[in-house]
């Protein structure tokens, strides 16, 4: 990746989160992680729209990825003993309603810039919870998920050399994606309890931040920081993402349920967490 664990790990300082004490509160951001994994059915689509048997052969043992992870996912609720449930607005917004139009937007948006967002939270759990199985499972996922955002910026900086007017738009998306990060970083300080990590979220969300703008900047589609970039540009930047995003996003015939709207009735995920075995924290 450009930029390594060291950079993306942020200091907690020895706060803890213990799955007795903070169940609901893991449950909760398993519950976010769940939902996003589902979200690996949209590999499907950019199979199909793949540029090169590269990206193809790539998406397809991704989707593969994405499904274990949802299986780790339902373990780690097992585990708590708490049941699969809805995500957060934000978090489906994320996810699925900014789903890309193209190949570049989604390398770029989806790939490289959420995905690296969902790693430094999975750094940040593995950094501070107290319980050894669940560490596991989430060590072995995030080997995967570096891959992703490896390859989402790899594929991010060809696209620009190739085509250097893609680069508005694609910060465009960057920017409002940012923005929705920041509003579910306001959510959980409003309504989560008060928590030694928690109280960290402020400080955690901004450092994410300040990552994903480097990230922008080692890819090329921020040609300078953030603070140098006027309130015209961003504008501007915006206004041509969403201006031409109707002339330029694809017919797609959809079922009228998506699996991400279905998933929490599927039988696979439904009822589980139900008799598990009580948590015992592993320091």
């Amino acid at each position: 990746m450009l930029l390594s664990r060291e950079e993306m790990t942020f200091d907690f300082a020895g706060a803890r989160l213990e799955p007795e004490r903070d169940r609901k509160l893991l449950a909760w951001v398993m519950n976010q992680f769940l939902y996003g994994e589902v979200t690996g059915i949209q590999c499907g689509h950019w199979l199909y729209q793949a540029p090169d048997l590269e990206a193809a052969r790539f998406f397809s043992r991704q989707a593969v990825e994405e499904f274990q992870h949802v299986e780790n996912f339902i373990r780690i609720l097992e585990l708590l003993g708490e049941e699969p449930a809805p995500a957060h607005r934000l978090v489906r917004f994320l996810s699925t309603g900014m789903m890309p139009a193209t190949f570049e937007e989604h390398v770029c948006l989806e790939m490289a810039l959420g995905e690296g967002f969902v790693l430094m939270a999975l750094y940040g759990v593995i950094d501070t919870i107290a319980h050894e199985e669940i560490r596991a499972i989430l060590g072995r996922a995030v080997k995967q998920e570096e891959r992703h955002v490896e390859f989402g910026e790899q594929r991010t900086m060809q696209a620009i050399r190739g085509r250097p007017a893609l680069r508005r738009r694609l910060l465009g998306l960057s920017l409002v994606s940012m923005w929705a990060v920041r509003r579910l970083g306001a959510f959980m300080r409003s309504r989560l309890p008060r928590h030694e990590v928690l109280s960290q979220l402020p400080a955690f969300l901004q450092f994410s931040v300040d990552c994903a703008e480097k990230r922008l900047l080692r890819m090329g589609v921020l040609t300078k920081p953030l603070a140098d970039l006027g309130a015209l540009e961003k504008g501007l930047a915006i206004a041509e993402t969403y201006g031409t995003s109707v002339l330029t996003a694809p017919l797609r015939l959809l079922p009228k349920k998506r699996l991400t709207e279905t998933y929490l009735r599927d039988p696979s995920i439904a009822g589980q967490g139900r008799g598990s075995p009580p948590l015992r924290a592993v320091r």
